[in-house]
């Protein structure tokens, strides 16, 4: 039969992520000793207490379609993170639960980007955010930072790279895969740069948050004027070692959130009910055992 796909799905490349890890388990099961440096897997394991708050999700018989953006009371966990570690303020209809921030991200290419719209993406970025915005039938727009400028963009490299047609900025802090981490005070220099631009939307992947050996965190939506803006994007994955339970959120302004709940509506509903449940466990209470939780807090 004739290759009849999509030229969506002909022109996707495949995650180089991905491949990678299939060729490093392929490896592995030939016998040779292998060191993955292509996912983001934290070297210890998920805590305690948040897989039995799992065994106990299953024991009291969570087995039904959850929410499309959530528990509410898991809504309420992340706006109690948001709240504590990065001083902002969500409602619940600004918060919408994923399956991954993975998928937090393309919800968000999906429901702001229109064919040809271009998406800034400060370099070295992980490599699925350009599949994403092409995806979304976006450009992305490359902006390299090199070692010297310890792989962080510039104001002028920013404003250079602003056409008419930019609609969204996509950058992650603490950076995958450089591992660099932007200031609040460089987050205010290009924010100045951004307010002249009223247009863009700032997509803010903050995943890494908490693999942080640094000098602290923070968070674009935390700038002054940048609020109703910014995207902010998180997870559990990488500061609870819960990769594979496959749960992520954004808080935004409630026009976006509303059309990323439309979105993921249409295409895999809510989220797993017992991994949420979970997470409702472990992001209530990382205050209380955070050395548990990850060992770079």
């Amino acid at each position: 039969m004739k290759n009849n796909l999509s030229n969506r799905i002909n022109n996707l490349p495949v995650s180089a992520t991905l491949a990678m890890a299939a060729k490093a388990r392929e490896l592995r099961e030939q016998g040779k000793d292998i060191i993955g440096l292509s996912l983001g897997e934290p070297d210890f394991n998920t805590p305690e207490f948040v897989k039995e708050a799992a065994i106990q999700a299953i024991n009291d018989n969570y087995n039904s379609y959850t929410p499309v953006d959530g528990y509410a009371e898991l809504k309420d966990a992340v706006i109690l993170k948001f709240k504590r570690d990065n001083n902002l303020e969500y409602t619940r209809d600004q918060i919408v639960v994923s399956t991954g921030a993975k998928q937090s991200i393309a919800n968000v290419a999906m429901v702001l980007l229109n064919e040809g719209d271009e998406c800034i993406l400060p370099a070295p970025y992980w490599v699925s955010y350009a599949a994403i915005v092409q995806l979304a039938e976006g450009v992305p727009v490359e902006v390299r930072a090199g070692v010297e400028q310890n792989f962080k963009i510039t104001p002028d490299q920013l404003r250079a790279a602003i056409t008419p047609r930019t609609k969204m900025i996509l950058f992650s802090s603490p950076n995958n895969p450089s591992g660099s981490v932007y200031s609040k005070n460089e987050l205010e220099e290009l924010a100045a740069v951004l307010k002249d631009h009223p247009q863009i939307v700032v997509v803010s992947d903050e995943i890494y948050e908490h693999i942080n050996y640094g000098d602290g965190h923070a968070s674009m939506a935390s700038v002054n004027g940048m609020y109703d803006r910014t995207v902010t994007i998180n997870g559990v994955s990488k500061a609870f070692a819960m990769t594979g339970w496959r749960v992520g959120y954004i808080g935004a302004p409630a026009w976006i959130a509303r059309a990323c709940n439309k979105m993921q509506g249409q295409i895999t509903s809510g989220t797993n009910c017992i991994a949420q449940r979970a997470v409702i466990t472990a992001r209530c209470a990382i205050q209380l055992v955070p050395l548990v939780i990850c060992p770079c807090i």
